[in-house]
């Protein structure tokens, strides 16, 4: 039996012209693509007609069954000889579970390859104007998964506070967590904060505040997943960015804290 090969393709922050070329090549011979929602259509339009497509998106409360079933839907395709191409958003490795896919796939003896991607956790906050390190005044920055923050977790908050940029993704239903902890071990109340919603995706938007409103704002604002937080003075650059006219914000809707 003809064993095929599984691609694991990091498809970027979403727009179709963020993809690394390997990507798009991967995607135009690919047999079998699978993919979840934070893969636009524009995305897919480069996959032959012959292509399988396979939406593999996970509903709330069944990520860890769905992920199961995703690692075995990725055998079972390889096994019929066929090129699967599984899309992630962002990169593969950056909180996208790519490395459990890895694994199960070198378990289970399925040659792959791993193909990199633009990670929202650079794109979202360059694509609002945030240098998320600046020799001015950030020269480390730390990212972080916002599902961490829910309840009991293993992240060190004292440190976090004490670092300069951190990149929070995954924080929507989190924020008001995440600037509680943070405020709680020593970071100013008035640090600015930023959530930046569907960074290239049609309807992007950036509410902009500090660690004590940025919850409040968030919300008011009805920012949803996919968003990306950034917490540090490297906000700050979006403001001057657009004081000094010289940058276009390419159409992008901006909720500005009051």
């Amino acid at each position: 039996m003809t064993v095929g090969k599984v691609y694991l393709v990091g498809a970027g922050p979403g727009h179709p012209d963020l993809l690394t070329l390997r990507a798009a090549e991967l995607i135009k011979v690919g047999d079998v693509i699978v993919y979840d929602r934070l893969i636009q259509e524009a995305v897919l339009s480069f996959a032959q007609p012959s292509a399988e497509r396979i939406y593999m998106g996970k509903p709330v409360g069944r990520h860890q069954s769905r992920q199961d079933e995703i690692n075995e839907l990725l055998v079972r395709k390889a096994r019929e000889g066929r090129i699967v191409v599984r899309l992630k958003g962002g990169d593969p490795f950056v909180f996208g579970r790519g490395g459990e896919e890895a694994e199960y796939l070198a378990e289970h003896r399925i040659p792959f390859e791993l193909v990199p991607g633009v990670s929202s956790a650079v794109a979202a906050p360059l694509r609002a104007g945030i240098a998320i390190t600046h020799r001015a005044n950030a020269s480390a920055v730390t990212i972080v998964t916002g599902h961490q923050c829910d309840g009991k977790d293993s992240l060190d908050w004292n440190a976090l506070a004490r670092l300069d940029t951190l990149v929070f993704l995954m924080a929507v239903h989190t924020v008001d967590r995440i600037a509680a902890r943070l405020i709680e071990q020593g970071r100013k109340r008035d640090t600015p904060a930023a959530m930046i919603e569907k960074a290239f995706w049609p309807g992007e938007r950036v509410v902009t505040g500090t660690l004590a409103t940025i919850a409040r704002d968030v919300r008011a604002a009805g920012i949803e997943p996919p968003a990306t937080l950034v917490v540090g003075e490297v906000v700050n650059l979006r403001g001057k960015l657009q004081a000094l006219g010289a940058w276009e914000d390419r159409g992008l809707r901006t909720a500005q804290a009051g």
